[in-house]
């Protein structure tokens, strides 16, 4: 793993990843591309990945580029990290205990889980450095709606734990000295269930939000039909009387 970065999977279904690069936890480059390849080829048997800051941030934004070649390089590593966050088979939890701004907000809102603790806060700060946070606006009026996205974009206004779930950006807020158990029991909640399914799920949620309405709905009859099927035949012996 890129320096920033440690990774814990001493429980071989769950893979903790954890930023450490204090004060801000900014992400560079190198740091975007270790967690792409981890999200899009994770180790044998993981079936999630916890996110979480450290020194009481959770991610402060993105690595200043020094030159326009680096720019480039930065801003393709981040496509791929809010691609990945996507399209990874595996269930991705945000575990926030501090300061989300920026690119930090979208790794927790981009995240199919994210709990927070209520000292947490969540901000865009582009528009203080003159310019609009594009890779941000691509998803999250999805999230919040279009008008508050504008006007979080627009104001970069610092919003509470709770105004974040209030507009959809976490699931859960808890306090600090019960964000560990809360992270863990939701953790142990999803593991109960097959990893096959969760990553169905998720590409069923992707494919039906790129969809006309019309058409998400066909798509959503041939799989619920296939996946019935399946389960019929997986079930047939265990099911009779």
């Amino acid at each position: 793993m890129a320096a920033g970065l440690s990774v814990d999977s001493a429980r071989e279904e769950v893979v903790t990843v954890r930023i450490c690069r204090p004060p801000d936890n900014a992400f560079s480059t190198d740091m975007c591309h270790d967690l792409s390849e981890l999200l899009m080829r994770p180790p044998h048997g993981a079936h999630l990945v916890v996110l979480e800051g450290s020194e009481g941030v959770f991610c402060r934004g993105r690595e200043r580029a020094a030159d326009t070649k680096g720019a480039a390089a930065t801003v393709d590593a981040l496509r791929q990290v809010t691609q990945s966050l996507r399209d990874s088979s595996l269930v991705t939890i945000a575990k926030v205990n501090g300061d989300a701004a920026g690119f930090g907000v979208g790794l927790a809102a981009l995240c199919d889980v994210a709990v927070a603790s209520s000292r947490s806060r969540f901000w865009f700060p582009e528009i203080t450095h003159g310019f609009a946070p594009s890779l941000v606006l691509s998803w999250l009026p999805r999230v919040v709606g279009r008008r508050q996205a504008f006007w979080l974009a627009a104001t970069g206004s610092v919003l509470s734990a709770g105004e974040a779930e209030q507009l959809g950006l976490v699931n859960v807020v808890t306090t600090s000295d019960n964000l560990d158990a809360t992270t863990s029991s939701m953790v142990e909640s999803l593991l109960s269930s097959p990893p096959r399914v969760h990553s169905d799920i998720k590409r069923d949620l992707r494919d039906f939000e790129q969809a006309s309405a019309g058409t998400a709905g066909l798509m959503a009859i041939d799989r619920l039909l296939i996946s019935t099927l399946t389960g019929l035949g997986d079930g047939a012996q265990g099911t009779r009387r």
